[in-house]
């Protein structure tokens, strides 16, 4: 647009959300303001010429439309729900579209309940969470389960008979059929929220003073089972990374940018309890300063089905820090605070500033990652955790991707010195093995890349997948140096799984946690995550070809010319499939058994 157009002036001066549309209707930009009629005169200043982003949409939108709005709680959330459905070009896109799952508690039911839900309401029911981590979830529920004794199922109580299988394996007190009286059952479920909160000292008291009192009046058995209870309990709080219990439940945010784009870094932290680490990697941010982009992320973010906690902290102060406040209060149904080093909502102290530090340095180091560069010292303490000889410069990764044996394709991508060496990347089509058979698959792309690759294998090589994986890599490599090659140099191998993510090393029992937010816990899964991209997009493309492929190339004997024949004489695959094998067979360069051959395969398709 060179000039406002004509409607601008009827524009009202209320809170709202306006779009900005190229000449085709695409939706450009979503924004939010507090006066639409100031803010759409805004991009029709002068002074708008020294903003590139600014001109750079005014000067490709064609129109803009409005919606009025009660108030600017309202504008923002609207905002936020365009910029998820139309995602414009020149809006700051959030592209991670998870939604964490929370444990929930139905206390609003006469017979409470535990389940996992991805969505909340303020119905009145306990929810805790969110999970980052979907290992950690369910070691949590079955820790529940098994301890707690609360019902998972979603049966009308009132209409059972017999307990089902949950309390044959020890896994339900039976309310259903009264095996468990309500007083206890309610206290169990007090007990699980108190655990899940992380009041430690008052449960442990509780359910102490319970044990002794069952031990004075000889009821020995429950007394040993809260014994074993307590000392579980203990047993997973000890484990747990204890943050700052003063922090309580509050997301850390972390953030590093350069160049025009940026990492956003969150610590989840719930009850003083590091919860989770997640990074967000953002681009096409020319132009745009951190209040603006700290705005953005907090609105995208906690639009998703995720309940705000009750802190956030963050460097700065967010653009329009009154409008956010108030929009997340409503989304958690209590009081938000937005609080940072300089003071702001009462400040912080030097520890809490120390996790802030923390998270910015875990988000400069995550996008140095992502742009395939690597600090010394993570490398350094990858060397220590897989026990290697030398520090791992270069590494070279492998993975296969399948569906039911179909188009079966292996993949192998190397990052050496600091990057992501593209031109050592090789994709594979499965040869020899067919089915589904994953282990004689890495075994095909493990030996027939090392005989592919002009100066061999990398000293460490990942494999995507499990024990079974790495050692159908180990095997193949043994048979490489029984035949003469890499006999003079050192090659370690080791394997990443995924749900959960763990690294596998030859002759160790256990594998090693990648779930701990770790700077080489979160390369490992980025060279684990850039081979699988790389094998599953050649997938899909092969995939695709072989749909768009005539029913007639894939019959063995049918050369494009018989192809063409065919269609030209009978005019489609319908009509070539009602005529007979005679009819077939009549046409030029065709026989009977070649006639007989193409009827039977297309009457299977």
């Amino acid at each position: 647009m060179d000039k406002p157009p004509d409607k601008l002036s009827i524009v009202p001066p209320l809170p709202g959300v306006y779009l900005f549309k190229n000449a085709k209707e695409k939706v450009l930009y979503a924004g939010k303001a507090r006066s639409l009629r100031n803010r759409l005169r805004s991009y029709f200043h002068k002074s708008i010429s020294g903003d590139l982003r600014k001109s750079a949409l005014v000067a490709e939108a064609a129109d803009f439309s409005f919606v009025v709005t009660e108030n600017e709680i309202e504008a923002l959330a609207l905002e936020s729900n365009f910029i998820k459905q139309y995602r414009p070009k020149y809006n700051v896109i959030l592209k991670d579209d998870k939604n964490y799952p929370y444990i929930k508690i139905t206390v609003t039911q006469q017979w409470p309940g535990i389940e996992l839900v991805r969505r909340f309401d303020h119905s009145g029911d306990v929810y805790i969470g969110p999970y980052v981590s979907s290992r950690g979830m369910r070691e949590t529920l079955d820790f529940i389960r098994k301890y707690f004794l609360i019902r998972t199922c979603r049966y009308k109580i009132e209409n059972l008979k017999r307990p089902c299988v949950e309390y044959q394996i020890g896994h339900c007190g039976a309310p259903c059929v009264g095996l468990i009286t309500k007083e206890d059952y309610l206290a169990a479920v007090d007990e699980a929220i108190g655990f899940l909160k992380g009041e430690k000292q008052t449960l442990l008291s509780k359910l102490t003073q319970a044990m002794n009192a069952h031990s004075d009046a000889l009821r020995y058995e429950k007394a040993a089972l809260l014994r074993d209870k307590i000392a579980a309990i203990r047993g997973t709080w000890e484990m747990q990374k204890v943050i700052d219990p003063a922090l309580a439940d509050t997301d850390v945010i972390g953030y590093y940018g350069t160049a025009g784009e940026g990492m956003f870094n969150v610590f989840f932290i719930r009850n003083g309890v590091l919860a989770g680490v997640r990074d967000f990697h953002l681009k096409d941010l020319k132009g745009l300063s951190y209040k603006q982009l700290l705005y953005t992320f907090i609105e995208q973010f906690y639009n998703k089905d995720i309940i705000p906690p009750g802190r956030i902290l963050a460097g700065q102060k967010p653009a329009q820090p009154g409008s956010l406040r108030a929009w997340l209060k409503k989304r958690r149904a209590s009081a938000v605070e937005i609080i940072t080093p300089s003071g702001d909502a009462g400040g912080i102290d030097e520890k809490a500033a120390g996790i802030l530090l923390m998270a910015n340095e875990t988000a400069r180091r995550s996008l140095s990652l992502k742009r395939g560069s690597m600090d010394t010292a993570v490398l350094e303490e990858l060397m220590q955790r897989l026990k290697l000889a030398q520090l791992p410069t270069d590494i070279g990764a492998f993975d296969v991707s399948t569906i039911s044996g179909s188009e079966s394709v292996g993949a192998f991508i190397r990052w050496r010195d600091g990057r992501f060496a593209k031109d050592s990347y090789r994709r594979l089509r499965i040869k020899t093995v067919t089915g589904v058979d994953d282990y004689s698959m890495m075994a095909e792309i493990f030996t027939r890349a090392a005989k592919n690759l002009d100066d061999g294998f990398p000293p460490l090589l990942a494999i995507d997948g499990g024990k079974g994986q790495l050692e159908s890599a180990l095997s193949a490599l043994r048979h490489l140096r029984s035949e003469g090659l890499f006999q003079d140099r050192e090659i370690a191998v080791v394997s990443i799984a995924k749900n959960p993510d763990r690294v596998f090393i030859p002759g160790a029992l256990r594998g090693i946690n990648l779930e701990d937010g770790s700077q080489s816990s979160l390369f490992l899964k980025r060279i684990r995550d850039e081979v699988h991209r790389f094998a599953i997009t050649y997938h899909r493309k092969l995939r695709e070809q072989r749909m768009k492929r005539s029913p007639l190339e894939l019959i063995k004997g049918i050369s494009k010319k018989r192809r063409l024949e065919l269609l030209r004489h009978f005019d489609g695959l319908e009509a070539i499939r009602e005529a007979t094998a005679e009819e077939i067979a009549s046409l030029k360069g065709f026989n009977m058994k070649l006639a007989e051959s193409i009827l039977s395969e297309l009457k299977r398709k």
